[in-house]
């Protein structure tokens, strides 16, 4: 499916280490290696022989996992982009383009991300180069690929709550959804209060000024991402938001940035069917078209589906924009869980021998 871009926008945030926000695991040092070993797990397949495969202690792998068996099976295009990386990442398969961002702060932190109109004026200008996945295409040149799709995903830990973050600063719905089976609200809540406080700010107060939503509130992912989805629509690019809410979000930044048109969300069963997230109402609300893939994950005895099943990592590095695409090339959901399973199986194998300890997905 060589008409079809996915670009994952990559990067850290200092939210993440918050206690009770992010899945991430225990290890601050591996929670950052997280965003990268995911590029490289979807352009090569296996993560850098210096990062860990991002795993939950409950044995879910990252959606990174399943982002790439659909990518095997299908064989889209794939390009990565650094919004903040912490640890560098050099993935052989695919190329990745940067953002110029540095990782992000703490949400509660009055500034978070003081370069975020420089973040989001660059990724604006980097289309050409992501859509035909090369790093040598230049900013503002013309677009060659003929009738290509651009599909924008993000992994960053932590990023549910600086999501949650912007859509409040916005006056968007505030509904988000989690890593975690459970999703915890409340706590996401009150650090974006104490964000609110930090930055000056009441919910509302930056509608209509989506850079200062993103400066104040936010992380250089979705400022990347949400510059990447305007600069797609002004060149006539089609844009699919690949992911849950966060992408929602990156959908309310481009509204406030003066997108009007009607632009495709792609997400998993796990997203759609998460009642604390409310993705479908904030996806009314924002003038999104919805569309929730079921892999029928449940139906598997594999650890690592059982662990999806039950609501880890519901979404993030594309899964349901991959998911999307896999079943519109007509592929067997069950070939899509044999493949996950296989890859899954490999990745552990590897990491077993290679003495890694791993971090968990988001």
């Amino acid at each position: 499916m060589t008409d079809v871009t996915l670009a994952v926008v990559a990067g850290t945030t200092a939210t993440a280490a918050i206690d009770g926000i992010s899945a991430a695991g225990a290890d601050p040092e591996l929670r950052e290696h997280t965003p990268s070993a995911d590029l490289e797990i979807v352009a090569d397949g296996r993560p850098a022989p210096d990062s860990a495969v991002p795993v939950s202690p409950s044995g879910c792998p990252t959606p990174a996992v399943v982002t790439r068996a659909v990518r095997e099976l299908v064989g889209f295009e794939f390009v990565g982009i650094d919004a903040g990386l912490a640890v560098p990442t050099a993935p052989t398969g695919a190329p990745v383009l940067d953002a110029g961002a540095a990782p992000g702060g703490d949400v509660r932190d009055p500034e978070p991300v003081p370069d975020a109109a420089a973040i989001f004026e660059r990724a604006r200008g980097m289309v050409p180069a992501a859509v035909e996945g090369r790093s040598d295409a230049p900013d503002g040149g013309d677009i060659d690929a003929d009738d290509r799709d651009l599909l924008v995903a993000e992994t960053i830990p932590g990023g549910t709550t600086t999501a949650l973050g912007v859509l409040t600063a916005l006056g968007e719905r505030p509904a988000v959804s989690s890593s975690l089976p459970a999703n915890p609200l409340r706590t996401k809540r009150a650090v974006v209060e104490e964000g609110l406080a930090a930055g000056g700010l009441a919910a509302g107060d930056a509608a209509g000024d989506p850079l200062d939503a993103l400066r104040l509130m936010g992380d250089p992912v979705l400022a990347a991402a949400a510059g990447l989805v305007v600069g797609a629509v002004e060149r006539g690019v089609p844009v699919t938001l690949a992911g849950g809410t966060q992408l929602a979000a990156v959908a309310a930044l481009a509204r406030h940035a003066g997108v009007e048109r009607r632009l495709p969300l792609a997400t998993t069963s796990f997203v759609a069917d998460d009642p604390s997230a409310d993705v479908s109402a904030l996806a009314d609300d924002l003038g999104l078209t919805l569309a929730a893939t079921d892999p029928a994950f449940g139906e598997s005895d594999h650890s690592a589906m059982a662990a999806y099943a039950r609501g880890e990592a519901k979404e993030g590095v594309g899964m349901g924009g991959a998911l999307a695409l896999s079943e519109r090339a007509g592929v067997p959901a069950g070939d899509v869980r044999d493949r996950v399973a296989a890859l899954t199986d490999r990745l552990l194998a590897e990491r077993e021998a290679g003495g890694a300890t791993g971090g968990a997905p988001r």
